[in-house]
């Protein structure tokens, strides 16, 4: 209704020459997770019709297509600064009023993040219902696999906020946490005036640890609504994973963790939200480094 007309040169003269030719901006990866639902995803579902406490195993053999929601996401920022430039055109509002809609576009470009969050609560839904029953490890192993995926979508939608940094973050390999922490410096050379301070105020610093560096970034306000909303982070400075060591517990803190670099050169004390984060992260770390 949308993405045709587009294409359409009975309407080309609605169209704003700045939106011509970004119809891959606005729809993202829309039409790929369309074909993987149509051709595959349903197909296999129907096979089920009649076993549904087995379905789990239909979400673990296509658990890699789910990767394409990702994408769609990432790009999620991209379009919506688009269709708020031109959400009230001419050739936006002729699209709806053919399509005889009560809602925007915008309202169905949400539809795949909609989406891939709902398959976890059906998940989780049909597992209640499918205790110690054929099917329950599989409706349970593709519960995990799924909130892995969200977890990824949310992970690489905080990364692609991040400004500032000049190579090339996926040279990094892949981002495993990143999360808020509180963060005090306490560096051995030279910088006696970093030490004085370094007992009282922490930095608020956001962390993204990637298997092969742990970035420090700050986080600026966020305005604006809807996915303008997600913050983005400065980056302040990364320290390579080869010359890092850690300190599980620091006296008198539960939530604290220390982050080293160089033989002690650097020290960063890390305050986690709750001794749960901390005891993730110093799991994640160690795995990294072990």
């Amino acid at each position: 209704g949308y993405a045709a007309e587009m294409d359409n040169p009975l309407m080309a003269h609605l169209i704003s020459p700045e939106l011509q030719n970004k119809k891959d901006i606005l729809f993202g990866n829309m039409e790929e997770i369309y074909h993987f639902h149509n051709r595959i995803f349903l197909r296999e579902l129907e096979n089920y019709i009649e076993y549904p406490e087995l379905v789990g195993r239909c979400f673990l053999d296509q658990m890699e297509d789910f990767q394409i929601y990702e994408k769609y996401c990432q790009n999620k920022p991209r379009s919506e600064s688009l269709w708020r430039q031109f959400s009230d055109s001419v050739f936006f509002q002729e699209c709806q009023r053919k399509l005889d809609h009560k809602l925007s576009l915008d309202s169905y470009l949400l539809k795949p993040v909609q989406r891939i969050t709902k398959y976890q609560l059906l998940l989780k839904e049909m597992l209640k219902y499918s205790k110690n029953c054929e099917g329950a490890e599989d409706l349970q192993e593709a519960l995990t696999s799924i909130l892995g995926i969200l977890k990824a979508v949310n992970d690489s939608m905080h990364q692609i906020a991040i400004t500032g940094y000049d190579g090339n973050l996926n040279e990094l390999g892949k981002l495993l946490m990143q999360g808020s922490f509180n963060v005090w410096t306490d560096h051995k050379k030279g910088h006696s005036k970093v030490k004085d301070l370094a007992r009282f105020k922490p930095m608020q610093r956001h962390l993204f640890l990637h298997e092969k560096a742990v970035l420090f970034c700050k986080k600026r306000e966020e305005n604006g609504e809807g996915y303008e909303k997600a913050p983005s982070y400065s980056y302040k400075h990364s320290l390579n994973m080869a010359a890092v060591g850690i300190t599980e517990n620091v006296k008198g803190d539960a939530k604290k963790f220390e982050i080293w670099y160089n033989a002690r050169e650097e020290v960063y004390i890390v305050q986690a939200p709750t001794p749960e984060v901390k005891a993730t992260w110093v799991n994640e770390i160690r795995k990294v480094l072990t």
